[in-house]
């Protein structure tokens, strides 16, 4: 594995004191709010206790909690202490009140949610196994359509007042081609999760447009399309060395219990997972995404970043929900070393 001393982390942390990053002329202070854009909604986990029988009740533990892939980065970044923006839509229910509650009491900025009587806020419904293994899932995000270019463009300030861009691929696809043009004007470096195998090809024509991309490898295979299958630590390797070819300046291609593989123009490497006991998958690719985009917007080095990813991911892991309550920086490092 090629260490990653200098690189990333040092052109994010030169653009910290005003100067480019990675000679894209990004300028920009980690003392700016993130701004996150993309889903967020309900989630209803059940894990069965047994094998699952069809057609039939199944005994399981269901738990409730929030979620959706924007909302779990900016709650994850906000508990690590970085200035968040948060651009979604929620319904007038109980469950958009309690949610943006939690986000306020977390410390993310939450003025620009669209709050809506046209949709119930979206929610997310997953099976797991006795194992704690995803079998299912299935999600309602009609809600998000009423994300319009327009409504999108009404806060076309909120780009000029923030440090880095992070985006799911709930958007959809007009709306995307907006945030992605506001991104490029404000020099805005924008971070993207692919969400699923069915909305990543969304993102394949903004790859060059990317800082940072953070598929899984069935994601990955999607965005790589039949140039590459993505199997195994092997393949994903190569799978975040394509990505970086088109584009994209840090690819990071997450193996679930192997761990992951990252590429830059200048390094690559693999880093194993954390050995934990899985209660809830839910949640744990979007600790790993803020946690690295803290790290980076910190100057902490590229390396370092993706451990501090894995760690977030572990602890979120072992938590019944979809973001860890008194995430910090130090359990993160704690949970490194022990």
């Amino acid at each position: 594995m090629a260490a990653a001393s200098v690189d990333l982390s040092d052109a994010l942390h030169g653009a910290l004191a005003g100067r480019s990053m990675m000679n894209n002329g990004f300028d920009f202070s980690s003392d700016l709010p993130v701004l996150v854009i993309g889903g967020a909604g309900v989630d209803i986990v059940g894990r069965l206790k047994s094998e699952l029988h069809p057609g039939t009740s199944n005994p399981a533990l269901i738990r409730y909690s929030f979620g959706g892939v924007a909302r779990n980065v900016a709650e994850n970044l906000a508990r690590l202490g970085q200035p968040v923006t948060l651009l979604t839509a929620v319904g007038e229910d109980d469950a958009a009140r309690r949610m943006l509650q939690r986000l306020v009491e977390a410390g993310v900025r939450v003025e620009a949610v669209l709050r809506t009587r046209e949709c119930d806020t979206a929610s997310y419904l997953a099976v797991l196994t006795a194992t704690g293994e995803l079998q299912f899932a299935l999600d309602d995000m009609r809600i998000i359509s009423l994300l319009t270019p327009d409504y999108i463009r009404q806060h076309a300030h909120l780009f000029e007042e923030s440090s880095l861009l992070f985006i799911d691929a709930n958007l959809p696809k007009d709306t995307l081609r907006t945030v992605m043009s506001l991104a490029r004007r404000a020099r805005l470096p924008v971070c993207a999760d692919p969400t699923s195998v069915a909305l990543a090809p969304r993102l394949k024509p903004y790859l060059s447009r990317l800082f940072m991309i953070t598929p899984n490898s069935s994601e990955a295979g999607v965005l790589c399309g039949s140039n590459l299958r993505v199997n195994n630590r092997r393949q994903a390797l190569e799978a975040a060395k394509w990505l970086v070819a088109q584009g994209v300046q840090l690819a990071v291609v997450t193996l679930a219990e192997q761990g992951l593989c990252y590429a830059t123009s200048e390094t690559s490497g693999h880093i194993p997972a954390l050995r934990t006991e899985v209660l809830d998958p839910t949640g744990a690719g979007d600790a790993l995404s803020a946690a690295v985009i803290f790290a980076l917007l910190n100057g902490i080095e590229v390396d370092e970043a993706m451990r501090l990813g894995l760690s977030a991911a572990s602890l979120t892991l072992r938590y019944r929900g979809a973001v860890v309550p008194d995430l910090s920086l130090e359990k993160l490092y704690d949970r490194l070393v022990g």
